[in-house]
């Protein structure tokens, strides 16, 4: 009779773990399937960390296999919509894409794995008919990676403050920090300020480089100049 009661006990906990898990990818495929809105998957996987006994390993795939394949439906409906564009606007897009193509698996990797806005990768991507498996294979591993840093943080939390606050706080600490977080990503332009980031380092490196070499400095001044002295030499002719 024991060991009947201790066989239907273990059943039952790893059908419960199983259910957990598959909750993880279904909220993890729920959360990310609205376009332009939802939580870091940073946040998603170290809140299911919280919630759920099992390792940060498959906590993290699975958070990262809902997320690519709801971001997967995203493109392959921008995929069909590109087969209704025809004529030029079809020839430009064909154009851009044999420039866009060779940094494709890079873009995708740094926004799935970064704060970043996906949506401006990945429908450009979708209408200019760039191979799916290319387009998975990047944006999972990004989303992989992200959401498996996610999840040992959230233990590495839980261990850290399970001594001091109840199981229950933390999981309420944890889904208002998501929440206020996902505001904030909501509310802020990540993408125009990495943007002037960018610009401004940009900057600081002519700056720097012209300041260190001033032949280079001189050569394009005079360029410059002679640019805008052509560009000048038809008004005095009119007059």
């Amino acid at each position: 009779m024991l060991i009947f009661i201790t066989f239907v006990n273990d059943e039952v906990v790893q059908l419960a773990t199983l259910y957990e898990l598959l909750g993880i990818l279904v909220a993890s495929f729920i959360l990310n399937i609205i376009p332009f809105t939802g939580p870091s998957n940073m946040l998603i996987a170290a809140h299911a960390a919280l919630l759920v006994n099992a390792d940060p390993f498959t906590i993290g795939l699975l958070v990262a296999l809902g997320s690519a394949s709801a971001k997967s439906i995203h493109y392959v409906v921008t995929f069909f919509i590109s087969g209704f564009i025809g004529g030029e606007r079809r020839k430009r897009l064909d154009a851009a894409g044999l420039k866009l193509k060779n940094w494709a698996f890079l873009a995708l990797f740094i926004v799935a794995s970064s704060p970043l806005p996906d949506e401006p990768v990945i429908v450009p991507l979708g209408l200019l008919k760039y191979n799916p498996i290319k387009f998975f294979v990047p944006y999972f591993i990004g989303k992989l990676l992200i959401a498996v840093v996610g999840a040992y943080l959230g233990k590495a939390g839980q261990k850290f403050l399970e001594p001091f606050i109840s199981q229950e706080i933390l999981m309420v600490a944890s889904a208002l920090l998501t929440i206020i977080v996902t505001i904030l990503l909501l509310k802020v332009d990540i993408g125009k300020i990495a943007s002037k980031i960018m610009k401004r380092k940009l900057l600081n490196s002519l700056t720097t480089y012209f300041n260190e070499h001033p032949v280079q400095k001189s050569f394009l001044w005079l360029c410059f100049k002679s640019k805008n002295s052509m560009s000048e030499e038809p008004a005095e002719c009119a007059r």
